[in-house]
Parts: structure tokens; C-alpha cells; sequence
């Protein structure tokens, strides 16, 4: 055990900032070890980031992949869940395992001082001998500067607002992005609207079935999801960019949909594309992502550049990691079913310096670079 004040209701062993699915994985593990420790969360319910997500959002994994640790997802092999099945997935699985998830508490600042953690929510410090963020690689929603110059009748929405295509105004659509989110949008829009998709480079397309096996059948028999991110196969699937789960260019176009480079600037209702062509637009979708937001972490050394400097979750401050992060150590760092292995490796070191134990930390390393997570099923 720690040498913190446990009789201080707010203290603990452990504290993990953020309740998505790294966080719980987390959670369970440490449920495991005689440790404190408690799990806050910003948002009002757990499973909420999925709810509030575009309403025909399906995974990409299969049902039998997606489970955390102790409690299979409750589908049928083979089915995908929908963002609502996640939600609720995930809020009985907080049930389930009784896990101390404090939802409504959003950490606005974590210091450390004299080797103690401390985080404020609220009216709130939480102190603790060590913290593992778990905020995941997806917060604050990116829009470009040239959406600026898009007049005021133009309707703008990033894809983390997008609902369904009855909330947009009838009228030709723009989606700018060529990820999984932009091309799953396009594609449902395009039933609808007429649609133009706009995108920077053209992104590698797998079908989610090769030879009657799911696609992820295939990464898991291949190793292809547990590959560490500094092996030569895993720098060459990164350095290939954005991959898209089940739509092809042929599909796209038997849709409708216009396919055009990427979008450079706008003016009034004219979005300028980098082919020099143009065309006007009553709705735009930016499907462009997100930026991470680490300013609430007042802490030096910890983010370098807007981003964490890790070595597999672990940073150069004695106690404090990070879990959940697109590439931590492998592809499946960042999904849904695949977390739990980072999660244990994490809890094995935090629990050994709890107890004053000695166990191996990787060697340094070239940083983490940030980058989107190529098979995940949202932004």
C-alpha cells in the first residue's frame, strides 16, 4: 500500500482520470489488487461519449471481440453492436463488476507536490499516490481554419454532432474527410442528399469480410493487432495511413457520391478544392477528428508538444500513466476489445510500486507520435 492519508475520504492509491472503455479496463484490473482507488469521469453517464454519437454508428468488430475483462459483450458472434448497445454495455458492466465510477467529475487540473497527486473537480481534490489517465486519444473536436469563411446560411456540423440526415437542411452536402466517420456519413447521407466527399489522399479500403472470415478474424490469426509499435510491420501499416472498414471506391460511386480532393479554401457558399475546382454547398460535415487536450495536466515532461511522452503508458514522472492511446504499444491499444492488454501490463507496475516491488519498465524509446486510430469506428 501507498504511504498516503487513507483516512481522508479523498485520498487513494490510484487515481484514473476518465470512464470510457480504457478506464474501466483499467478499473477491473485494479479491482484485482489489494489498492484504493477510484475512476472519475466528466461526462453525466457512463457509455455517454457513444450516446451522443451519429444515431446508425455500428462497430467494426465483431460482438465476440468486444468485450471487456470478466463480462463477454452480450451479442451473438458475428453481430456488430450499435453505439447504443456500447452504452449500455458498458454502463452494466460498471454495474456488474462494481466498479467506483464517479460520473459529473471532470478533472479541470492535476498537480503534483511532494510525490502526491492531486486533482481538481469541482469544489474537489482527489489525492492520490499515483494517476493513470485514461481520456482517451479523442477530445476536443478538430474543424479547420477555411470553415471560417463559410457564410452563415451554410449549415456546418462536426461529425460528433451529426445525428441522422432528417436533422440537415435539404440541398447538396458536403463531407469533408475521408476516414471511417466521413465515408460511413457520406454513404448514409447520400440515400438522401446529394453528396461530394472530400478527401486529402486517397485512404486504403478492406472489405469487413475476406473469404466468408470477418477482417478481424484475420488480423487476430496474423498477429497483425498485437504487432508492437516500434516492429518493422507495425511502422509499415502506419506510414500507410488512414484505413477504411467496409466501403470500396465502386461502392462510393454507385452510390452517388462525388469524390474530390482535399478542400483548401471557402468563401460564402463555395468551398475551393486543391484540384482547383469548385462547387456550392448548403450543408457541411466535418469529418476531420479531434485534438487531444492536455492542459489540464500541470505537471512538466508530461506532454511534449500537445502530446504524451510515454513508453508504453508510462512517463517519465515516478506514478502517473496513461492507458487508451491510438498505437500505445499495438494496434488494438485503442479498441474497445483489445485494451485489457495494456490495462494488465499497466496494473502489474502500478500495483508492484505500491507495494515498494521492483518490476522492469520498457527503455526509452522515440515518443509516441500521435495518429488516428485506423480501425476504430469513430473519428
Amino acid at each position: 500500500m501507498s504511504d498516503i492519508d487513507l483516512k481522508n475520504d479523498n485520498s487513494y492509491d490510484v487515481l484514473v482520470v476518465g470512464g470510457g472503455q480504457a478506464g474501466l479496463a483499467i478499473a477491473w484490473n485494479l479491482a484485482q489488487h489489494d489498492l484504493r482507488f477510484v475512476v472519475l469521469d466528466a461526462a453525466p453517464e457512463v457509455g455517454h461519449v457513444w450516446r451522443t454519437r451519429w444515431d446508425s454508428l455500428q462497430l467494426f468488430t465483431p460482438a465476440e471481440y468486444d468485450g471487456l475483462p470478466g463480462t463477454p459483450f452480450p451479442a451473438a458472434a458475428g453481430t456488430y453492436p450499435d453505439k447504443e448497445a456500447v452504452a449500455n454495455y458498458l454502463q452494466d458492466y460498471v454495474e456488474a463488476e462494481r466498479l467506483p465510477v464517479h460520473t459529473g467529475c471532470k478533472v479541470s487540473a492535476l498537480t503534483r507536490r511532494d510525490g502526491v497527486f492531486e486533482a481538481q473537480a469541482g469544489d474537489v481534490v482527489y489525492r492520490a499516490g499515483q494517476v493513470i489517465v485514461a481520456t482517451g486519444p479523442f477530445q476536443e473536436p478538430r474543424t479547420p481554419e477555411l470553415s471560417s469563411g463559410l457564410a452563415d446560411e451554410v449549415t456546418q456540423l462536426h461529425s460528433s454532432q451529426y445525428r441522422s440526415p432528417d436533422e440537415l437542411p435539404p440541398g447538396p452536402v458536403l463531407v469533408v474527410g475521408g476516414g471511417n466517420s466521413g465515408v460511413q456519413i457520406a454513404q448514409e447521407l447520400a440515400v438522401s442528399h446529394a453528396v461530394t466527399l472530400a478527401i486529402g489522399s486517397r485512404p486504403k479500403m478492406l472489405p469487413q469480410r475476406i473469404l466468408g472470415r470477418d477482417l478481424f478474424w484475420w488480423l487476430i490469426r496474423l498477429g497483425l493487432l498485437r504487432k508492437p509499435a516500434g516492429s518493422r510491420i507495425a511502422r509499415r501499416i502506419r506510414a500507410k495511413g488512414e484505413v477504411v472498414i467496409g466501403a470500396n471506391w465502386k461502392q462510393l460511386r454507385r452510390a452517388g457520391i462525388d469524390t474530390r480532393s482535399r478542400a483548401v479554401d471557402a468563401t460564402g457558399t463555395t468551398v475551393h478544392f486543391a484540384d482547383g475546382g469548385t462547387a456550392d454547398f448548403d450543408t457541411v460535415i466535418w469529418a476531420t477528428g479531434y485534438r487531444s487536450d492536455y492542459a489540464w495536466i500541470d505537471i512538466p515532461g508530461v506532454v511534449v508538444d500537445g502530446e504524451p511522452a510515454h513508453r508504453r503508458g508510462v512517463t517519465d514522472v515516478d506514478g502517473l500513466y496513461f492507458i487508451g492511446l491510438s498505437w500505445q504499444h499495438t494496434r488494438g491499444s485503442g479498441l474497445l476489445g483489445f485494451v485489457d492488454e495494456d490495462a494488465r501490463w499497466l496494473v502489474e507496475r502500478v500495483s508492484a510500486k505500491a507495494s515498494n516491488a521492483q518490476i522492469p519498465v520498457p527503455r526509452p524509446t522515440a515518443r509516441t507520435q500521435p495518429g488516428h486510430d485506423l480501425l476504430s469506428p469513430v473519428d
